[in-house]
Order: C-alpha cells, then sequence, then structure tokens
C-alpha cells in the first residue's frame, strides 16, 4: 500500500531539508520549508489524508490561496530528523475557503503545529503566485555568512544586492532581480510576514538582519540553488573583508551590463552604481 512519505514531491522535499542541514543553514530547530502542492499531486495522495480535523487560525489571510495544500516543516521540529522521521516533522494542510485558516491533513503524528512562521510563508506564497503560478516554493533558513553581513553592510537592498553581485560573476546570472533586505524584527507574527511579502514582490529573496534568508523558486532545486549561491557570495565577501577593508579589483557596472547582455537577464540600474 503506497504511503504519503512514497509521492516523489515528498521524497524531494524531505531531500531538500536534508541538504540544507548538511550545510550548516538549520541548528536545532532553526529554518522551515513550505511547497504548494500541484493538483495531481494531492490528487495522488488525497486517499492518504485526514480531512476532519479541526481548522485552526493562520494568523493572517491568505484569499488567494484557499483550497490550496502544502507540504510544511513543523514547528519546533529539527531539519536533521525530517529524514528519519519524516511523518513526526513534516505535514501536509490545507487552508480553508476563507484564506484564514488551516487544517493538518497528513503528518506530525506525534503532535505539534506547522512552522511558527506560517503566515510569512503564506503570505510569500500568496505573493509570488500572483505574479507566476509556476511559483510553489518557499524556503527560511540560517545561513551563518549572510547573517555576518546583516551586522556590518547597510541594510539596503542597494548594497546587498551590488556587493553579492560582485563576488562571484554567476550571482547577477542567477538572481538577477537582486535581493530585498528587511531590517530586524520580531519573527513568527505578521508584521514580520507583511513586510517580507512586500519585498517578494520585487524579489525572489529577502534577508532577515541578524537572523536569515528567504527565497522563493518554481521547485526545489532552483530555490536550494538560490540559497546556495548567495550563501557562497556571502562567504567570498566575508573573506575578502576580513583581509582587508577595500577591493583592488572588481566587477564594474558596465561590465555587469555587458554580462546582462551576453546571459539574456535584465539587471536594474538602480544597482548599478558608481561607488
Amino acid at each position: 500500500m503506497m504511503k504519503v512519505t512514497d509521492a516523489e514531491f515528498v521524497k524531494q522535499f524531505v531531500r531538500m531539508c536534508d541538504d540544507g542541514f548538511n550545510q550548516g543553514w538549520h541548528e536545532r530547530n532553526g529554518g522551515n520549508l513550505s511547497y504548494r502542492m500541484k493538483p495531481e499531486e494531492v490528487a495522488e495522495v488525497k486517499e492518504l489524508l485526514d480531512e476532519t480535523k479541526e481548522f485552526q487560525p493562520i494568523g493572517t489571510e491568505v484569499k488567494n490561496l484557499a483550497g490550496e495544500y502544502f507540504l510544511v516543516t513543523g514547528s519546533g521540529k529539527y531539519f536533521r530528523n525530517v529524514i528519519l522521521v519524516p511523518e513526526e516533522n513534516i505535514c501536509i494542510i490545507k487552508v480553508d475557503e476563507t484564506g484564514t485558516l488551516f487544517q493538518i491533513c497528513w503528518g506530525l503524528v506525534k503532535g505539534g503545529r506547522p512552522t511558527s512562521e506560517l503566515p510569512t510563508h503564506l503570505m510569500n506564497h500568496e505573493v509570488k503566485v500572483l505574479l507566476n503560478e509556476n511559483y510553489r516554493v518557499i524556503y527560511h533558513a540560517h545561513p551563518a555568512n549572510l547573517i555576518a553581513l546583516s551586522f556590518v553592510l547597510p541594510l539596503e537592498d542597494r548594497v546587498f544586492t551590488r556587493e553579492l553581485w560582485e563576488m562571484a560573476t554567476e550571482c547577477p546570472v542567477v538572481f538577477p532581480d537582486g535581493l530585498g533586505v528587511v531590517p530586524w524584527m520580531v519573527p513568527g507574527g505578521r508584521d514580520i510576514a507583511v513586510e517580507t511579502s512586500k519585498l517578494m514582490k520585487k524579489y525572489d529573496a529577502a534577508v532577515w538582519a541578524h537572523h536569515g534568508l528567504f527565497c522563493a523558486g518554481f521547485d526545489f532545486d532552483l530555490t536550494f540553488g538560490l540559497m546556495h549561491t548567495i550563501e557562497k557570495a556571502a562567504e567570498i565577501l566575508v573573506k575578502v573583508r576580513s583581509m582587508q577593508d577595500f577591493k583592488l579589483q572588481t566587477i564594474k557596472p558596465d561590465e555587469f551590463r555587458h554580462l546582462a547582455k551576453d546571459f539574456h537577464v535584465t539587471l536594474p540600474e538602480e544597482f548599478l552604481y558608481e561607488k
């Protein structure tokens, strides 16, 4: 008999959790992941879901996600344990028809709730799906080098984007729209969810100062790859700044423009300022 954990999308979700842990981005119960399921994936596991449980408040309203199903990590659960016992550490939830309540349909068999940052995840999903139906993954992790930079760089989109773009030629190709920055706020509530979702209208990545990074993508590979690329660029920048306060050479604005032309991407001029 088929189990929910046999479904390919669940296997990919579990693999991404394990990959993130092995990168060192998920200490203790840090970080969270959510995936908006495709209709055919819902149909694949529908008979295995329990849709009799009580609905609970999301903490915000996401009316454009009414009736949607999501695979989500659990609050207080450790990424390192997802690959061992997924049914204890992740869950499938359904958003009700008002977009204000959710129901746990599978998983968290020993009790618990979806991630405490569910409002941010769902508000980000709503923003992204209205931009492009293909967006399905929202990923939050605690990459150390990027967090370190939030203590020494101005908390400005233009500064973070430009500094990270300069660290590796692939960066403006991987995240050509740049990335946004949310100044420090208490995580887990509606206020930070609102501020993050504002940035997600423009970017696929948003830094939470002194906390971590949120990334959005069409699938698991693209979203993990975005997180990985940004953190690698941050690691290079930390090393450069550790060696000396200034760069002897770097990629110049006109060189970014040539790169954009050859790789068929559009780089916003706001990030190509003269230093």
